[in-house]
């Protein structure tokens, strides 16, 4: 398996940039590329699945543990001749101190390459002790070689070329000038969703231009290709697709084949969904059924409801404008269907947005406001604890306590009314108030949280259970009363 870890020295290098342009340059070349992002992400991967025109997966070694994300990375590897992994922060950067869920040890996991990219901005001599501290810091870890960024000029990059060949031993794979058409446009949480963004394609394959006019393509392949076999890995990803075969069968032949419709918002206000847990719903036996917040005037025929993230308040009179849709979504909500709202689920769910001194009416779902801040409320990884008062089914025997997820939120919750019971007591994070998470109301849980199907947590399965329960006991009801 061909394969490149582009990490970088630190954040906000341009290292998601140039993977965009890398990955769809590579594309042009024939390559089927298979992005992976490190870390919770849901922009990034957006711009990298399109520019390789296949979906980005990401690998967490927070949530999940190296022989399922060895297994992930060769399962999606399987039809794909060049992974293409982006971490993210600096390539040392990551929650624990030993380093065990940094970008290093999620190269090492997977035994590739690393390219690092380097913001060379206003640097010269001083590159070459920057490059020699990273080999050094932890000499399992490959540095392949390095692309540089942000360059001042030809000759700047002399320079910087001129010293590295003299002090070090990493070859130079790339010299990018500093171009303010490069960049894409950034807001709170990130770049822009390529959903969102008019003619992303376009800006795409004018950023692989670039990028492939000044990386050299055919070094950067050849450093891929000395990555080593994986066979372990490999192994374990074919028993993981027959184990996964044999749920999906066993639970479509449980429900004789009728799959459960689940409405999924998806648009430019909605676009936070993890490809991975799309697929999981699918293999609990969903049907996925998208609609558009914004446009749509009634919700498709559904059993079940998953609003997940997005951006909402950049949307918020549009969708204020589309009433038909908020009332259906109340309803459905009051009438007791399944949902599930993550984040800017649970912010159009609510009966208000206020952003910027604007207030505009949401669907009224849930008894509780919701205001923007100029700063993050909720930011990183959580862990929480369940209450036993959400309402999906109970965690199998010997789950771990605590569920692991992450947030990323510039809203709080105001004017919640008093004695909603919650899913959830807040062991790291934020949540609602600091202490809990997931408002629970009739057969809705809605929270700022973000679930992963990993191993130690299938929530798909858990949701689809309870929501396919639900629709037995509405049918049967329904046959009662006929």
């Amino acid at each position: 398996m061909n394969r490149l870890f582009i990490s970088a020295a630190h954040k906000s290098s341009g290292k998601t940039t140039l993977c965009i342009g890398l990955a769809a340059a590579l594309r042009a070349r024939g390559e089927a590329v298979q992005p992976f992002k490190k870390g919770p992400d849901y922009i990034d991967p957006l711009w990298l699945g399109l520019a390789a025109g296949r979906p980005c997966y990401n690998l967490d070694p927070y949530l999940s543990g190296a022989d399922e994300l060895r297994a992930e990375f060769a399962r999606r590897m399987q039809d794909a001749t060049l992974g293409l992994v982006e971490g993210n922060k600096g390539l040392y950067d990551g929650l624990a101190l030993d380093g065990s869920n940094s970008n290093a040890a999620l190269a090492a996991m997977l035994e590739a390459p690393v390219v690092l990219v380097i913001d060379a901005r206003g640097m010269t001599r001083g590159i070459a002790p920057l490059i020699l501290g990273f080999q050094a810091f932890d000499p399992s870890i490959r540095i392949a070689g390095v692309i540089l960024n942000q360059l001042g000029g030809t000759r700047h990059e002399a320079k910087l070329r001129a010293v590295i060949a003299h002090y070090t031993d990493v070859p130079v794979l790339g010299a990018v000038q500093y171009d303010e058409d490069l960049t894409i446009v950034e807001r709170h949480l990130g770049l822009v969703p390529s959903n969102e963004a008019q003619a992303a394609r376009a800006r795409v394959e004018e950023i692989a231009a670039r990028i492939a006019a000044q990386v050299d393509l055919d070094a950067l392949l050849g450093v891929a290709r000395s990555a080593g076999a994986m066979a372990d890995a490999a192994r374990a990803a074919a028993a993981a697709v027959q184990v996964n075969d044999s749920s999906d069968s066993n639970q479509l032949n449980e429900s004789n084949n009728a799959p459960l419709r689940l409405g999924i918002a998806r648009d430019a206000a909605f676009g936070f969904y993890y490809p991975g847990d799309l697929e999981a719903l699918r293999a609990a036996g969903a049907e996925l059924v998208f609609f558009d917040a914004l446009r749509d005037r009634q919700l498709p025929k559904v059993d079940a409801l998953f609003i997940g993230g997005g951006f909402p308040e950049t949307h918020m009179d549009a969708l204020a404008a589309n009433r038909a849709l908020l009332a259906e979504l109340r309803s459905a909500i009051e009438d007791g269907m399944p949902a599930y709202a993550e984040c800017g689920g649970l912010m159009v769910l609510a009966r208000s947005i206020t952003w910027n001194g604007r207030r505009a009416e949401m669907a009224g779902a849930l008894p509780a406001d919701i205001v923007m801040h100029a700063r993050p409320v909720g930011r990183g990884y959580v862990q929480l604890r369940e209450t036993g008062r959400g309402p999906w089914p109970a965690r199998p025997a010997g789950a771990p306590a605590l569920i692991r997820a992450h947030e990323f939120h510039y809203s709080s919750v105001e004017n919640l009314a008093p004695g909603l019971a919650f899913a959830y007591e807040v062991a790291r994070g934020y949540g609602i108030d600091g202490h809990h998470d997931g408002i629970a109301t009739r057969n809705l849980v809605a929270s700022y949280a973000h679930l992963r199907d990993v191993a130690e947590h299938h929530w798909t399965r858990r949701f689809v259970e309870f929501a396919r329960r639900c629709a037995a006991q509405r049918a049967a009801r329904t046959q009662i009363h006929a």
